[in-house]
């Protein structure tokens, strides 16, 4: 059963996130805060676990001059006997081109990719709190051209 608690933490955790990732303060160790080590990601741009997770959200992030990332229902599903819990939510992420994308793709240029999309979650609980050992996302819609080099 999940515990207001946990829920509360798990809520904390995806905001915290998003924070992150706008905010880019990539030390070399900001996903501790946030991913087990082994964590196994999911994005429209393809699959990858642990450090090269991190590092394929480093690099996708890099794409854009700045991003917006806003999270909203989630619901979460903890056991905390068995230290596991599945988290989904919806997310409206707003990214800014660069300008040098922008002057690639034309005067009429829109700067802004904005997607909205579903994110699943597994979690396990750490002697830190929970943690990310799973993330998937998927976009139900997008506005705008994505980054060069990157399909729709």
């Amino acid at each position: 059963m999940t515990t207001h608690t946990d829920h509360a933490e798990i809520s904390i955790l995806v905001d915290r996130l998003f924070q992150a990732l706008d905010e880019r303060k990539f030390a070399a160790d900001w996903a501790r805060d946030f991913l087990t080590d082994d964590v196994h990601m999911e994005t429209p741009l393809g699959a990858s676990q642990g450090t090269d997770a991190i590092r394929a959200t480093e690099e996708a992030l890099g794409r854009y001059d700045r991003t917006q990332h806003i999270a909203s229902g989630i619901i979460a599903d903890a056991n905390a006997e068995m230290g596991r819990a599945t988290a989904s939510w919806n997310a409206l992420m707003t990214h800014v081109h660069h300008d040098a994308t922008l002057q690639e793709y034309g005067a009429d240029a829109d700067p802004l990719f904005t997607v909205g999309g579903r994110f699943k979650a597994d979690l396990r609980r750490t002697p830190n709190g929970w943690r990310f050992s799973r993330i998937a996302v998927r976009p139900i819609w997008t506005k705008g051209q994505p980054p060069l080099g990157v399909g729709a």
